[in-house]
Formats: structure tokens, C-alpha cells, sequence
């Protein structure tokens, strides 16, 4: 039977519900920076076909690929809002979908705030509203200070696998995962954030410590 958490003493008498919130309310800023991701149009940068050729079935093999590339947006003032790093793209004509390896985003937030995401792979569908980060996954959000001069702690979620859907915005994974928040921490078998609903579901074996207020 899995205990939904495993607490210090000190910390038992808090509710269960105070403790989900005070680490998982940040979600929404991790998934936010992520969403990033599915605005690069990366299938819109496939190399045009010098010559019409005729139609064949779909290849298994890569029909384009792109080494130590970089693709950054800028707003319509110039500044820089994210940027996307791998060490290799590669297009999938059979499924239509843009393989990543060793792929980094940085995405900088209207707040100013700076969220990153890591993983040794990611793959997209054919539309980009779906992507799938595998291994050494790590979605970071720098620490600072809001515009009222609030200080904002430091914000990462780790995990093997991780899930992210864009329409409607959700974050999933089936394999464990560690949220950290400044010194507090939580760990869960599997995750499931609905960013349009706000609901986080956690399953087997959940543990948290959080440091008093």
C-alpha cells in the first residue's frame, strides 16, 4: 500500500492540502516557460525541395537534419525572449515529427523572469502541441525578485520523462519526479498538471519537506 506521504515530525501537523499547494503552486511558471517550445515552427524551417519528385511512401529515415543549431525570437523591440539550443534536429518524414538531441530552451518571461529546460531528448508531433522530454530532464526557474522587489525563490523540477501538451497546457509524467523550491522539496511516482484547470494529481509514493514559515 502506498502512504501518500512521509513527513518529519515537525511537520505532521501540517495539512496535506498546505503542503501540495506550497510546492506545486509554481507549476504554472515552470509549464508557462515550457510552452515556449511549441512556438519555434521548426517544421517551417524543412529545406524546400530543389526539384518536384514523385510521390513515394513515407521514409523511416531522417529526411533533414540540422547540427549545433540555435533558433532565437526576439519581441517586436528587439529584446530576446527564448532561444532553443540542441545538438542535432532531425526531421522524421514517415511521422512528421523533429527529433531533438541534447535540447536546452531558455525562455525569458514578461516579469522578467528566466525559465530553462534541459533534456538529452526531445521529440514533437507533427503540429508541435505535444512534446516529450527523455532523460535528465530539468525544468529550472531562476530565483530573484518580483517587480515590488518580493524576493522569488529558486524553482526546478526534475525528472526521466516528462510530457507537455500545449492545447490545453498540461505537464505529465509517468515516472518519478522531484519539485524543489528554494529548500523545500517534493517527490512523486508520477505527475499530471492541467495548467487550464489547475489541478495536480499525484500518485504513489509522494514525500515532501518543507521548512517551516
Amino acid at each position: 500500500m502506498n502512504r501518500p506521504f512521509a513527513l518529519s515530525a515537525a511537520l505532521a501537523r501540517w495539512p496535506l492540502s498546505k503542503l501540495i499547494d506550497r510546492l506545486t503552486i509554481y507549476l504554472p511558471v515552470l509549464l508557462m516557460g515550457l510552452l515556449a517550445l511549441g512556438s519555434y515552427g521548426l517544421l517551417s524551417r524543412a529545406p524546400e525541395p530543389g526539384v518536384p519528385q514523385a510521390e513515394r511512401a513515407p521514409s523511416l529515415q531522417p529526411d533533414y537534419f540540422m547540427h549545433q543549431f540555435s533558433i532565437q525570437q526576439f519581441d517586436p523591440d528587439g529584446q530576446l525572449r527564448s532561444a532553443l539550443f540542441g545538438a542535432q534536429a532531425r526531421h522524421h518524414p514517415g511521422t512528421d515529427r523533429i527529433d531533438i538531441e541534447q535540447g536546452r530552451l531558455r525562455s525569458l518571461g514578461l516579469d522578467g523572469a528566466l525559465t530553462s529546460a534541459s533534456a538529452e531528448r526531445i521529440v514533437s508531433n507533427r503540429t508541435q502541441t505535444e512534446f516529450l522530454l527523455q532523460g535528465k530532464v530539468q525544468l529550472l526557474r531562476e530565483g530573484g525578485h518580483d517587480a515590488s522587489g518580493l524576493a522569488l525563490p529558486r524553482l526546478e523540477l526534475r525528472g526521466e520523462q516528462l510530457r507537455v501538451y500545449t492545447e490545453p497546457p498540461r505537464l505529465v509524467s509517468a515516472h518519478p519526479v522531484s519539485l524543489l523550491r528554494g529548500k523545500d522539496w517534493l517527490s512523486a511516482d508520477t505527475l499530471d498538471y492541467q495548467g487550464d484547470t489547475g489541478l495536480v494529481l499525484l500518485k504513489g509514493r509522494v514525500r515532501a519537506e518543507l521548512q517551516p514559515p
